[in-house]
């Protein structure tokens, strides 16, 4: 097994802005309200500088990358 990273949100924080989901599309879509809904997928290496500046531009950080772990 080795280490990943998986997205996750801060749903005390996300008030469904949508951004996510425009600069990471294949894995945030959006809610019939909007908010985002995050697949379960690990992200590749060559995705992880896009989901790093997804997460910096949620207007409230509510964006994240967390170590998961993945076999």
């Amino acid at each position: 097994m080795s280490t990943a990273r998986r997205i996750d949100i801060d749903w005390t924080a996300c008030q469904g802005h949508g951004l996510c989901a425009e600069l990471l599309p294949e894995h945030v879509t959006l809610d019939e309200w909007g908010y985002p809904l995050v697949d379960a997928a690990p992200v590749p290496a060559a995705t992880v500088k896009r989901a790093r500046r997804a997460a910096a531009g949620c207007p409230v950080l509510a964006l994240s990358l967390i170590p998961g772990r993945v076999r």
